[in-house]
């Protein structure tokens, strides 16, 4: 869950070195995939109505929905990634939208165009700041860097002695991740890609939308560089360099979302399973996954589907690391699956581009508890700097920031969630020993307290400094909770979220490949069974191989949903003989028009 607010893209197609060439197809395609998806502004006389594009400003968003609604406009799309409103409005009204408080700027819809990347900036694909590295990535206003983050939270102490994440592996479960650079150490690893674009070779496991390339960027980015002699990094070994909290850690990607953010929970629920399922496979060892996401699903969690598989994986040993959504308290509760209590539900703090803790705050967007179920800890969303996806949904939409061409810039509890499990991943090298539940009081007991209701804070922000090195109680820690069964509605762990509308919508207890029977499907979850020889809960999504070495291995499936006849299945039936996915929407249905562009995680799009 985070709201993007930069990100200049690289010309798709460009000879600057040839370190980048191989790089540049997906760059290529992705860009003329958005061309292809994104509306084209047309003239219009003053009395037509006319697409507008509306920034709101910062934790504004729904302000300025209902302001434009009050003028008499149409929201047609909400993207808080980008803090934008798409809107319809009357030509001779656009003028008057900036003249809300709640707006910024409104200017006509369109495609914002690749910029430029001067030839003289670039050195072996890296384009780095101009400025002087701790002016730029201190100040808010161009982004706070993970420089920055990893000395608020203490993660470069334990670097500087060798703990940098090594032999920890986590999942990240998003918009999978494309090999810019900081992101080629090799120790990225492909999970199976369940999104829709898996069928398309050139798109397979690459991140379209931007999300999961940002937060891969946070959690175990590595620019390649010296070390010091405990095989760590200090301050001598790491400036102007691109450093996740844990730099060294294993990640283990499995892509979700297509290039618009558009997915189901029926895709997540099978991600979890299969990284429960597969956790101890050779150079592996998951021991947390990342979940930057969230719906608004407010089913128990003792019956919710989403809530119990990620109960299911942390009582198979693996801490679960989730955002706690980006509504601020318009919903008074935290996002689904943050809702489990056994969860790490994490909450977005802004450093104000300080080292000191006195002057911190908890975002405004960041959701509140409801006093039950509240936020674990907060962790440094505001203004975070991490790795583009050039060309991607996210960059192309985006206006140019004022920051380096390389990095992104964006808010959320999305990256707050992926500084904490990056700070896991440091924890567990160091305490290999760790349950989860043990992960999960020491991070919270260790906190530092902020000036903020619990409801808002919970135990305050991160501090691994404390946390790595304090006991334990000495009559053990362990969650008491009431363990869910899972038996509750797929659709109401949807909560507002559908994929499609009408006939075609994907609704009820259907997952993308056929029905659901949450009964069934909890009970082979929890025996980590719901994958069988490639087909989760019997519908085969490719085969029980997971052969990737690398960037450059072999690719996960050898069966793929194409071979197993896609086209032939229905949403609901099993039997979509009559349409394929050309027919039913890629072309002559845009997934615009289909409500992808208008739904997808929390009815908007994947990071809210």
């Amino acid at each position: 869950m985070g709201h993007h607010e930069g990100g200049a893209s690289v010309p798709a197609v460009a000879a600057h070195r040839r370190s980048w060439s191989w790089r540049l197809t997906a760059t290529a395609l992705t860009a003329a995939l958005a061309a292809s998806l994104l509306p084209t502004p047309q003239p219009a006389a003053a009395d037509d109505t006319v697409r507008v594009n509306v920034q709101a400003a910062p934790g504004q968003l729904n302000a300025a929905a209902r302001a434009v609604t009050a003028s008499g406009g149409r929201v047609a799309a909400q993207l808080p990634a980008l803090e934008t409103l798409v809107v319809d409005v009357a030509a001779g009204q656009v003028d008057g939208l900036t003249a809300l408080s709640s707006v910024i700027a409104a200017t006509e819809d369109g495609v914002v165009p690749p910029a430029a990347v001067p030839a003289e900036a670039i050195a072996e694909g890296v384009v780095d700041s101009p400025l002087d590295h701790d002016e730029a990535y201190t100040d808010p206003a161009r982004g706070v860097s993970l420089d920055h983050v990893t000395r608020v939270i203490g993660a470069r102490e334990l670097w500087a002695r060798g703990v940098t994440g090594a032999g920890v592996g986590v999942a990240l479960i998003d918009s999978g991740v494309v090999p810019v650079d900081g992101l080629t150490a090799g120790n990225v690893r492909n999970g199976p890609d369940l999104s829709f674009e898996s069928q398309l070779e050139e798109l397979a496991y690459l991140d379209t939308y931007g999300h999961g390339t940002a937060m891969a960027g946070i959690i175990a980015a590595q620019d390649p560089g010296p070390r010091n002699a405990a095989g760590g990094f200090d301050a001598a070994h790491t400036s102007g360099r691109h450093l996740g909290v844990a730099p060294d850690a294993g990640l283990l990607s499995l892509k979700l979302a297509s290039f618009e953010g558009a997915t189901d929970v029926s895709q997540v629920l099978a991600a979890i399973d299969w990284v429960v399922q597969h956790r101890d496979d050779e150079g592996l060892n998951v021991r947390v996954i990342n979940l930057s996401f969230g719906t608004d699903g407010a089913q128990d969690y003792r019956l919710d589907p989403l809530a119990y598989a990620v109960e299911v994986a942390w009582r198979h040993g693996i801490v679960v690391v989730v955002s706690a959504g980006n509504d601020g308290d318009d919903y008074g509760r935290l996002a689904n699956p943050a809702i489990s209590p056994f969860v790490i539900a994490v909450g977005a703090a802004d450093t104000r581009g300080t080292l000191r803790t006195d002057d911190d705050e908890v975002t405004a967007f960041s959701n509140r508890g409801d006093g039950v179920r509240n936020p674990d800890l907060l962790a440094p969303g505001r203004s975070v700097l991490s790795l583009r996806s050039p060309g991607s949904f996210i960059d192309v939409r985006n206006p140019q920031p004022d920051v380096a061409e390389r990095y992104l810039k964006g808010s959320g509890t999305s990256q707050a969630a992926a500084v904490v499990s990056g700070a896991v991943a440091l924890l567990l090298q160091e305490r290999p020993e760790l349950t989860p539940d043990e992960v999960k009081y020491l991070l919270t007991a260790h906190a530092t307290p902020l000036a903020a209701p619990a409801t808002e804070a919970g135990a305050g922000l991160l501090d691994l400094r404390a946390a790595v090195s304090a006991p334990l109680p000495a009559d053990g820690v362990a969650q008491t909770h009431e363990f869910g069964t899972g038996t509750g509605s797929l659709q109401a762990a949807r909560g507002s979220v559908t994929l499609g509308e009408g006939d075609e919508a994907l609704v009820g207890e259907h997952t993308i490949l056929g029905p659901f029977d949450s009964t069934a499907w909890a009970r082979e979850s929890l025996a980590t069974r719901s994958w069988r020889d490639g087909a989760w809960l019997g519908q085969e999504w490719s085969d029980d191989c997971w052969c990737a070495e690398s960037w450059t291995g072999r690719t996960w499936r050898t069966r793929s949903w194409r071979d197993d006849s896609w086209a032939t299945r229905s949403w609901r039936t099993g039997d979509w003989d009559t349409r394929s996915w050309r027919e039913a929407g890629w072309d002559t249905r845009s997934w615009r028009d289909a409500g992808w562009y208008t739904r997808s995680w929390r009815a908007e799009d994947w990071t809210n």
